[in-house]
């Protein structure tokens, strides 16, 4: 008998809840809160999984890769290192970047062989694990000198690795030119809590061994970014 009542006060709550939410402003406390309801609401809705470069899935927040090809067109890198294939989304849409200022080319690496990535003349793919020696004395052998370098690290993103690829990448990374550590939103930064330590954590414990990169915000200037603090200027 009690079933009707409370099932009818409950079908009346969300009826008011719906109400309040439909017709009730009320504001954040800071333009911050704001922008992380927003990339919380952004990040947990996975629309991200779905972004596409030229029909490759590319899996990155669109703000960021606005910032990639304002970053190639103005500082056009000799060679972009990526860690982190995947399925070969953001190497093509570097790619084609290079293309659009027809100069660069890609080294990606990724522990997994895919047959279906991309195909394209500017990229290399790499099988083995970012943090290998032989994967590094590799990648070392195929800079030729005087190359302008630019990292990015979107592998493994537990802090102890992503910490061991600084370690190792930072040394090819020329003056002027950036090392990109990205995901370091996860670990409530300000999504995914539950993920344990990951990029940020290593980015900061990095910096505090290596004072040759400084942390660039005006790349963060969209507001939302996958990688907050994970823009990394070379200055020394």
């Amino acid at each position: 008998m009690l079933r009707q009542p409370i099932s009818l006060i409950r079908s009346e709550l969300r009826k008011l809840q719906n109400l309040i939410y439909h017709n009730v402003y009320i504001p954040p406390k800071t333009n911050q809160e704001a922008i992380d309801k927003f990339h919380e609401i952004y990040f947990d809705s996975h629309a991200f999984s779905k972004t596409f470069w030229l029909g490759v899935p590319v899996r990155k927040c669109p703000f960021d890769l606005w910032v990639y090809q304002e970053i190639i067109f103005s500082h056009k890198p000799d060679l972009i290192i990526e860690c982190g294939t995947d399925l070969g989304g953001s190497t093509f849409f570097f790619a084609s970047m290079c293309d659009i200022v027809k100069h660069g080319r890609i080294i990606s690496i990724d522990i997994a062989h895919l047959k279906d990535r991309p195909m394209h003349d500017r990229i290399t793919y790499l099988l083995g694990s970012s943090i290998a020696k032989e994967t590094k004395e590799k990648i070392k052998s195929m800079i030729k000198p005087g190359e302008k370098v630019m990292v990015i690290l979107d592998s493994n993103h537990t802090r102890d690795h992503v910490f061991e690829e600084l370690k190792i990448y930072n040394e090819f990374v020329t003056k002027g030119n950036y090392l990109i550590v990205e995901d370091s939103n996860i670990n409530s930064h300000p999504v995914f809590p539950e993920f344990g330590p990951g990029p940020m954590e290593a980015i900061h414990d990095f910096l505090k061994i290596n004072n040759d990169f400084i942390i660039d915000k005006k790349q963060e200037k969209f507001f939302i970014t996958f990688n907050p603090d994970g823009y990394l200027l070379k200055v020394k």
